[in-house]
């Protein structure tokens, strides 16, 4: 066990070296010049020139990487080249909304996407296996701005039970972030709960049509025990993936509902790095992104081992 997850650790590395090049080459290659853009439409030619060379721009794109690179394997991810702000404080201070949306959405999407699949694997090709089905197709289909617009129009709208936007820390105030985080959650939860359930019934229907299953059901174990001891425990492996992805998958698609529901998250500070053409931010952004997605893949793949122990070896 130890020295598999030494493995799986190692491979990260690499893994993470060719996306900060990848980061580093595609924002540098991409036309525009960010000097122009911060100097504005009023400055000279010569203006810009001191802006490029104070901002490093002027080096080559080795020289730039390199630095760059060194102030990465510092902890550095530089300064904003707009507001003058440390990368940095400016993540930690997004951070939060968009995990914290990220882990309500996933914790509601588990706990109604794996009872609806195993509901409609249990009750396969009946009418209650239809109904989720439908809705799984329903929540794929319906885009998340839509699903929010609907659930701002009704609950915020004309019952007025919750706020339209804005956002709380549960570290402040518990209540009301749930209060303003509920809507987003439900809104990003539709196309995850979808998801999901489907998983969990593709899964749990391969499982039931195993031996192993069959001679459960021969001894007399009832129905329920087989479900859950025979088959959710050895369906998990897939199930454990889409919900794993789906968490970092979140955090970098949250960018329609922070500005829907005005979430000062990860998100809007994508869209105002990528407008303004802030290198630094842009790809902080990307590298936390990355870095959190391939460290839960990492956990996923450990996990796995809790259910299949097969995949140590």
């Amino acid at each position: 066990m130890p020295l598999y997850i030494l493995k799986r650790i190692l491979s990260v590395l690499p893994v993470m070296a060719i996306v900060a090049l990848i980061v580093f080459l595609i924002l540098r290659l991409t036309p525009g010049d960010p000097a122009a853009i911060i100097a504005g439409d009023a400055a000279t030619p010569e203006q810009i020139a001191q802006l490029r060379e104070a901002m490093g721009l002027n080096e080559p794109i080795y020289m730039q990487f390199l630095h760059w690179i060194g102030q990465l394997l510092q902890g550095n991810l530089g300064t904003s080249l707009i507001s003058g702000t440390s990368v940095n404080a400016l993540i930690a201070d997004r951070i939060w909304p968009t995990l914290n949306i990220a882990l309500l959405t996933i914790v509601m999407s588990v706990l109604v996407a794996v009872p609806l699949g195993t509901l409609a694997a249990w009750r396969h090709g009946r009418t209650s296996d239809h109904i989720v089905m439908a809705i799984s197709v329903a929540g794929f289909s319906v885009p998340a701005f839509v699903v929010g617009y609907v659930l701002i129009s009704i609950f915020a709208a004309n019952l007025r039970w919750l706020p339209v936007q804005g956002y709380t820390a549960p570290s402040q105030d518990f209540l009301q972030f749930m209060r303003h985080a509920i809507l987003p959650a439900l809104t990003l939860t539709a196309a995850y709960v979808a998801l999901t359930a489907r998983m969990t019934r593709a899964s749990l229907l391969n499982v039931l049509g195993e031996d192993y299953v069959r001679t459960a059901h021969a001894k007399g174990v009832s129905e329920i025990k087989v479900l859950l001891r025979h088959g959710l425990r050895n369906a998990a492996v897939p199930i454990l993936t889409v919900v794993g992805t789906g968490f970092a998958m979140l955090l970098s698609g949250v960018v329609v509902v922070e500005s829907v529901f005005n979430i000062p998250g990860i998100g809007r500070l994508t869209i105002d790095a990528v407008m303004a053409r802030d290198y630094p931010v842009i790809q902080g952004i990307i590298l936390l992104t990355s870095g959190i997605y391939v460290l839960v893949n990492l956990v996923i793949d450990i996990a796995y081992t809790l259910f299949d122990p097969r995949i140590r070896y």
